[in-house]
């Protein structure tokens, strides 16, 4: 299990302690002194640009830094303060962040914090809960709660869906292609999927602009509970067949069974299916429904910039 980068700061304390040492090496060395697996540490932040753990360390190290426990001269480098190796001498402390809020610099840069956040700011002498007691990164909490709120309208995209009458459904499922890169324009694709029955909707599709290849789709709106099964699923394949298509895919409001999913994995024919689940997240991902209402950038220092010229 990967540490939380509260418990990652008497670790990077102690690499420091006989010496400026190298934000790189210290990744290294910790994840051999850990005994992380292969797979922790490949495991990646959502923007696939650094490492979980190697992101945990940068901030233990950043938040010591905050504290005074280590001071920095030189881009990558870090080196332990006398507050630091007072810290590691005590061997009962332990180093996280209601430790450094003792230190008058952790408190300032915590003031700092909400002064920028445009909070209230409170006395001197305290600091935020969310501040001391959260074992996760402040980046960590932002994706979190990010997924959080994405889940949340997952649910009630899915919701209205369900409750919007079988023209609409065919419209989302028009759009829905078309911002997927299907269908060339949404007058060929409401051409092709403008047919509709009490299950939902029928039709064939290009798969690309020049309709070089087609796609037959087939979408049930069910409600929640109210699975696919497998019989459906050969039905589909019956109508690939007689259409002479390779290729479908099968959207349902509701799930598939598992016996719905293993006939559509034991077929010839490549079967795609994407239940009310899956759904919502690629109308999510291509807003569909939705809208982007606030775009947050996650910033950092541009080392480059304050090189010396």
């Amino acid at each position: 299990m990967i540490p939380d980068y509260q418990t990652l700061m008497r670790p990077v304390l102690e690499c420091a302690r006989d010496g400026e040492v190298r934000i790189g090496e210290v990744i290294d060395r910790l994840a051999r002194g850990l005994h992380l697996s292969s797979e922790e540490l490949a495991k990646m932040l959502p923007s696939g640009k650094q490492t979980m753990f190697a992101n945990r360390v940068h901030w233990a190290k950043a938040y010591l830094l905050k504290g005074g426990l280590i001071d920095s001269h030189r881009r990558g480098y870090f080196g332990i303060t006398q507050r630091g190796r007072e810290a590691l001498s005590d061997r009962g402390a332990e180093i996280n962040n209601k430790y450094l809020a003792r230190f008058a610099e952790f408190q300032a840069f915590t003031k700092r914090i909400q002064e920028l956040d445009g909070a209230q700011v409170p006395r001197a002498s305290s600091v935020t809960p969310q501040t001391v007691e959260s074992t996760e990164t402040p980046d960590e909490v932002l994706r979190r709660s990010h997924t959080a709120i994405t889940a949340a309208l997952g649910v009630d995209l899915l919701q209205r869906v369900r409750q919007a009458p079988p023209a609409f459904f065919e419209r989302l499922i028009v759009e829905l292609l078309i911002a997927m890169g299907y269908g060339g324009s949404s007058e060929e694709a409401g051409r092709a999927l403008g047919q509709s029955g009490d299950d939902g909707v029928d039709g064939v599709i290009d798969q690309d602009p020049l309709g070089v290849d087609q796609v037959y789709i087939q979408a049930k709106r069910y409600a929640d509970g109210n699975n696919i099964g497998a019989g459906a699923i050969r039905d589909f394949y019956g109508a690939l067949s007689l259409k002479k298509a390779h290729k479908g895919i099968f959207v349902t409001t509701s799930a598939f069974s598992t016996q719905a999913t293993e006939t559509a994995q034991g077929l010839s024919s490549r079967i795609v299916l994407i239940d009310g689940v899956q759904l919502a997240r690629l109308m999510i991902r291509y807003n569909v429904g939705c809208r982007d209402e606030e775009v947050l950038h996650l910033k950092k220092i541009d080392e480059d910039f304050f090189e010396p010229m």
